[in-house]
């Protein structure tokens, strides 16, 4: 089952930001995006629920040090990403 990924405008915005001042990181990226909307289950994208005030929202890892939150709507099939960065902007 193929997963839509539903993006906002606030997270394209954050999107091109990161990835201007990670360009190295951007294959990375496109990479995880795709494994995301194929299998967010997927054991290398280190998905994980997060808890205190991002409760209720999840997060992958792009590489060792850049993540991205999520919001899974899991009854209707689709992911929204909500914020991309290294682990101290994200979190």
């Amino acid at each position: 089952m193929a997963w839509q990924l539903v993006f906002t405008e606030q997270y394209n915005r954050r999107a091109a930001r990161f990835l201007r001042l990670h360009q190295d990181a951007i294959g990375q990226y496109a990479k995880t995006l795709k494994l995301l909307q194929a299998n967010p289950h997927h054991p290398s994208l280190r998905l994980r629920a997060l808890k205190g005030k991002l409760a209720g929202l999840h997060s992958v890892s792009i590489n060792l040090s850049c993540r991205i939150t999520l919001e899974m709507l899991i009854t209707e099939s689709e992911i929204v990403p909500i914020n991309v960065g290294d682990h101290d902007e994200v979190y």
